[in-house]
């Protein structure tokens, strides 16, 4: 009878991906398009193809979403989901003002 809540933890892994979309999508807008996401890969050495760069961010947007730190808003067909825009819920605004505070990581060679 009780409801399950998924409780945002502190030490919950995200990867860079995911915090940039977080990063991105914290601001005065509400709804935003997922095509702002493709710019992770601006400057990279080696970006993925068209094709695989859309299914990276589709998987991280899924990802974020069952973790309960978005909405998505879209289409349904048949047999899948189109996520066209995505939306901060309420841990999630937590978490990406707190991560707007965290020092970031140096890309040091290694």
């Amino acid at each position: 009878m009780f409801a399950q809540f998924r409780v945002v933890s502190d030490f919950m892994k995200l990867s860079a991906l995911q915090k940039f979309i977080l990063g991105q999508a914290y601001g005065k807008e509400k709804r935003i398009n997922r095509s702002r996401f493709y710019r992770f890969y601006n400057g990279r050495q080696k970006p993925p193809k068209g094709e695989d760069k859309v299914k990276i961010v589709t998987k991280s947007i899924e990802r974020l979403i069952d973790k309960g730190l978005m909405v998505g808003f879209g289409q349904r067909t048949k047999y899948k989901w189109y996520i066209k825009d995505v939306q901060l819920t309420a841990p999630g605004r937590r978490l990406a003002k707190k991560m707007m505070g965290e020092q970031t990581q140096l890309p040091f060679k290694k």
